[in-house]
């Protein structure tokens, strides 16, 4: 396991909201590639932190971003779905915040600018979509469980990123169908894309925690371990196709 520095990032948004991301890097003598990691609706918690923390042990830089300020989180979904709804108020909020959060990133002296991806869990599974439909300058978008729904489809030639979905067969809050639009609307748009239909998954199988979070809310979530294995092994080999240096020669 590599040595790993953290720190936390202060970084302010269009709209005027202090926010509060959470960095970690492998130590390294020269820039690295780096991910962005959006979180659940949860906030930015610790099971993003821990995220962010074992992309540093496989040698990428990792930001986990906060959406919705001062990282407030909660275990009530009640509150969790309130905040998630604020973001939705103004149609520019998600894509500000991420871009806030991504430009913050780039400018970390850990990070090659060149190299950028985001991953993003439920309701942050949406958060890095808009960031790639935005025409972010990212290479590779991995999302687990996530929202796929948008107001602004994906525009052909805008998305620059390679985009791969995880998503569980059991998934009651985005559905097949729900799966087989954003398919429509990757095609549309000429988006290289993959999608994954991990067996036997619920929504949030990626939380050990879901469970948990299931019981105390009433909620169709579940945590599932081979699920989990097998979004992150596809994940790790995204990343390392897309975002692992080119020769100089090339």
């Amino acid at each position: 396991m590599s040595t790993i520095i953290t720190r936390e990032i202060q970084y302010t948004a269009p709209d005027g909201k202090n926010l509060v991301g959470f960095f970690a890097a492998p130590q390294s003598d020269t820039p690295v590639a780096a991910i962005l990691v959006a979180p659940e609706w949860w906030g930015r918690n610790e099971y993003v932190i821990q995220r962010a923390k074992q992309l540093a042990e496989h040698g990428y830089a990792a930001f986990a971003i906060d959406m919705y300020g001062d990282k407030q989180t909660t275990e009530q979904a009640s509150q969790a779905n309130t905040w998630m709804m604020e973001t939705f108020q103004q149609p520019n909020t998600i894509v500000e915040r991420v871009t806030a959060a991504l430009s913050t990133l780039a400018a970390q002296p850990e990070v090659d600018a060149a190299r950028l991806g985001a991953i993003g869990f439920c309701f942050g599974g949406k958060v890095v979509l808009d960031l790639a439909r935005s025409g972010a300058d990212i290479k590779a978008v991995a999302t687990f469980h996530g929202n796929l729904s948008t107001a602004a489809p994906a525009e052909k030639g805008k998305i620059k990123a390679e985009i791969l979905v995880l998503h569980g067969e059991l998934d009651s809050m985005v559905t097949l169908d729900n799966v087989e639009s954003f398919k429509q609307e990757m095609q549309a748009a000429e988006v290289k894309h993959e999608v994954i239909i991990l067996a036997n998954a619920k929504h949030g199988f990626s939380n050990p925690l879901a469970d948990v979070r299931a019981k105390a809310n009433g909620v169709d979530l579940g945590y599932n371990a081979k699920a989990e294995r097998a979004g992150l092994d596809a994940m790790y080999q995204l990343l390392a196709r897309d975002l692992q240096p080119k020769p100089d020669f090339l």
